[in-house]
């Protein structure tokens, strides 16, 4: 996510089963000289899609972006295990 600012990333989750990473990347160089002036523009898109697993605490996710790498944190849900236990007989 080199050259990304955080105004410009939006992560979104979609029906709490997609995760979407989107956002713009704008980099501006500028020269200028006593006889020209010259400025480029590099503009993009992006966007990634991702799957959450069917145990995704969506309600918790998080997310930051620090030197140019983004880190999402998707926090499982604590499901209580099943303590019914059944005995078969030996025969």
């Amino acid at each position: 996510m080199a050259g990304v600012k955080k105004e410009d990333l939006k992560v979104e989750v979609e029906e709490s089963k997609i995760l979407q990473i989107s956002g713009e990347r704008v980099k501006e160089k500028e020269e200028q000289n006593d006889k020209w002036h010259r400025t480029e523009r590099q503009c993009g898109n992006f966007k990634r899609r991702f799957r959450l697993p069917v145990d995704a605490d969506t309600d918790n996710i998080g997310c930051a972006l620090e030197h140019g790498v983004l880190t999402v944190t998707v926090p499982k849900v604590n499901k209580p295990e099943s303590k019914n236990v059944r005995q078969i007989d030996v025969a």
